[in-house]
């Protein structure tokens, strides 16, 4: 059965936050994050402001009106980088405007369907900005992935709780996101 994909810019619904924050509690449940209570109430805390931000994106796949996917992000302004970085990106991404990519959240049981890649494909395709970025723990299953589909590293940075994330980039308009999500 197909999923049923949305988009919406702007501010979701308190439904779709609570339905957002549940998939975001099993999702990262996992290892390599074991994020607990703590974690996903700082989520839940920060989703309606980054919600608030300009370029805000949100994409979600629902199978017979269940949310088993989500992605969002929003517009990192020119000149504007990932906090806590250990170096700038290239001089032509730093000057330019970046859709950020925030969250890329597939239920894990439903991985492996496709979910994902129609998420990105969604998300990305009809961006403005000249590249899109997003923070990737290396240790994350998904780090391969974005490998394979053309996002590369150029940087590194750490999480407040000193968990190592690679600062990845890709380059859009649409006709450079890859199928290969």
């Amino acid at each position: 059965m197909p999923f049923t994909y949305s988009a919406l810019a702007g501010l979701p619904t308190a439904s779709w936050l609570l339905e957002i924050v549940d998939l975001y509690a099993v999702v990262y449940a996992e290892p390599p994050y074991r994020e607990g209570p703590e974690q996903v109430r700082r989520f839940a805390d920060g989703l309606p402001g980054e919600a608030m931000r300009p370029g805000f994106t949100l994409v979600t796949a629902e199978d017979e009106g269940a949310l088993v996917g989500a992605t969002y992000g929003w517009t990192m302004l020119a000149g504007r980088w990932w906090s806590r970085a250990d170096q700038c990106p290239p001089t032509d991404v730093l000057n330019a405007d970046k859709f950020a990519v925030m969250e890329w959240l597939v239920h894990p049981c439903r991985r492996g369907e496709g979910i994902g890649a129609g998420l990105i494909r969604r998300l990305l395709s009809s961006r403005p900005e000249r590249w899109a970025t997003l923070a990737s723990n290396p240790q994350a299953a998904a780090r391969d992935m974005y490998r394979r589909a053309g996002w590369r590293q150029v940087s590194a940075s750490a999480l407040p709780d000193g968990t190592p994330m690679d600062l990845l980039i890709l380059e859009l308009p649409a006709s450079s996101v890859s199928t290969q999500f």
